[in-house]
């Protein structure tokens, strides 16, 4: 019996590798912006959280639609190079193949989430898109995972969230899944992600089948 029938996974760090081209845009946006050098940690902070307007916040509140159009500007372009994470494609077309129910649930609006799937053709093994425009609250807020379950009529206690990031982790608690957190983004380190006590953590993509 499969245990999880419905697995939504989070976007960035988790099936595209996007996590040096975020960190770039981030450092090229608060050096134009705000004409300051920022270190990795600081600038990924807040990534996989609440949207780009609330990370861009944590430098300069009053900024925040400068440090963002800099931001994009940038980053879109970037979309070019993109590619799935290791192992990720088998993986989602294996558990595509088990009859599995897939979504994504991302903090990336759905223009850019469409950048990312024209270079890595994976939209179509994917039921559902949430991102980070159709909803009023964000991760770590319960709601985009919730809206994901409502569109495929499906149960919290049946689904699975994938992601790499710690409010990914909190988001799949508040809506009552099983979490399971993936160390291959590099966005975020695997003792930030330990302390939120997700349901299991992984390091490679096929040990993600494992704890599905």
């Amino acid at each position: 019996m499969i245990r999880f029938p419905v697995v939504l996974f989070d976007l960035d760090g988790t099936v595209v590798d996007s996590g040096g081209i975020i960190l770039a845009s981030m450092r090229h946006a608060t050096r134009e912006v705000l004409g300051r050098d920022f270190g990795d940690v600081e600038l990924m902070q807040a990534v996989g959280g609440p949207g780009l307007e609330a990370q861009m916040a944590v430098f300069a509140p009053e900024r925040v639609d400068e440090l963002v159009e800099v931001y994009r500007a940038h980053n879109e372009p970037l979309h070019e190079e993109l590619e799935a994470c290791a192992g990720m494609e088998d993986v989602l077309l294996r558990l595509h193949k088990e009859g599995r129910r897939l979504g994504v649930v991302t903090a990336k609006r759905r223009s850019t989430v469409e950048l990312a799937f024209a270079r890595v053709p994976l939209a179509h093994l994917f039921e559902t898109v949430v991102g980070g425009d159709e909803t009023e609250k964000h991760k770590p807020d319960p709601e985009p995972l919730l809206l994901a379950a409502e569109r495929m009529h499906a149960r919290p206690a049946e689904i699975a969230y994938v992601g790499d990031s710690p409010f990914d982790v909190m988001a799949a608690k508040a809506a009552g899944m099983h979490s399971i957190a993936v160390t291959w983004g590099r966005i975020h380190d695997r003792e930030r992600l330990e302390r939120e006590e997700p349901d299991a953590i992984v390091d490679t993509a096929e040990e993600l089948l494992e704890h599905l």
